[in-house]
């Protein structure tokens, strides 16, 4: 025991998106702009939502809260991403190695459950829209928004448990820009076939009970939407075609990655960066581009900002 101590990997050199020096000032410009479209358009959400009388409604308002988790996502491992571009070693702590693993699956669990909250708020609107009110109260919204960050806790401090105590005593490259669990832990100094096994289950548990709620939900909303008028059908359909598109594009990269066994690590690279830089900017855009409310809000905003501008000076 004593030798493990002595021996314990006090850090972890982090291999990124490419080996090719050349391109790390071109990727870090590009992921750059991404982040800072990430940051911008959701807070230009958050933003429109929360300074728009007509959008404070249930379904709006759990939107602004997918925008902040979406920047919390990208923000986890993304600023340490873009530093890493400038230098040539790239290493992380221990420490700030599993503070990165927190955060990813207390984000990620958490966004999930939000966006089945979201389905369940549609399921309200078009299944039973005499009571929407009532059912989709501020309370019940206030709510869902806290139950989606409790069963994030839960789940990452499960997966924590898993693999904090883990023996790291040889190598210390994580094949990645950011730190996972199916690529740390692989780093430890015993077997971890059992370990692996129970990470597995806890977010298979999670993301199962997530896909049969939203097969449910999608389900009855479109056998109802199938007895109703053309035109709220329309209406119906294209908030609906809006959700199911950020649910596939954030779901999909999740589950392959710790579900499916035979994906390498560069697939990994690629589905790490779609979950946690693409979707995040894709949200907002897929949102507001198929949604006349937002933009709307999105003009008298700016209208607003234009004319505040022009009497200051």
């Amino acid at each position: 025991m004593n030798d493990i101590n002595i021996s314990r990997v006090s850090e972890f050199v982090l291999l990124g998106l490419s080996n090719s020096q050349e391109l790390q000032p071109f990727l870090f410009v590009i992921f750059l702009l991404l982040y800072t479209g990430i940051l911008l358009g959701n807070f230009l959400v958050i933003l429109t939502v929360t300074s728009d009388a007509r959008l404070h409604t249930p379904m709006y308002f759990l939107l602004a809260n997918l925008s902040f988790t979406d920047i919390c996502v990208a923000s986890f491992a993304t600023p340490k991403m873009l530093a890493d571009f400038l230098v040539e070693h790239k290493t992380i702590s221990f420490e700030a190695c599993h503070t990165q693993i927190f955060f990813l699956h207390l984000f990620s669990s958490g966004e999930i459950v939000l966006l089945v909250s979201m389905a369940y708020d549609r399921y309200v609107a078009i299944c039973k829209p005499l009571h929407y009110m009532t059912i989709m109260s501020r309370r019940v919204c206030v709510s869902l928004v806290l139950i989606s960050w409790c069963v994030g806790l839960i789940h990452t401090t499960i997966q924590m448990s898993f693999t904090v105590n883990l023996p790291f005593c040889g190598p210390n490259q994580v094949d990645s820009f950011f730190c996972d669990l199916p690529l740390v832990t692989k780093l430890a100094c015993k077997d971890i076939y059992f370990v692996s096994l129970l990470i597995m289950a806890n977010s298979g548990l999670l993301s199962m009970i997530s896909f049969l709620l939203l097969g449910i939900s999608y389900t009855v909303i479109f056998n109802t939407l199938r007895k109703r008028s053309s035109a709220s059908m329309a209406k119906a359909r294209s908030t609906m075609t809006a959700h199911i598109i950020v649910v596939t594009l954030y779901l999909g990269p999740c589950i392959f990655i710790y579900l499916w066994p035979f994906n390498s690590y560069s697939v990994d690279k690629v589905l790490a960066v779609f979950y946690t830089i693409f979707t995040p900017i894709l949200n907002p855009v897929i949102y507001t581009l198929r949604n006349k409310e937002v933009k709307a809000a999105m003009s008298k905003l700016k209208s607003r900002y234009l004319s505040a501008r022009f009497l200051q000076s």
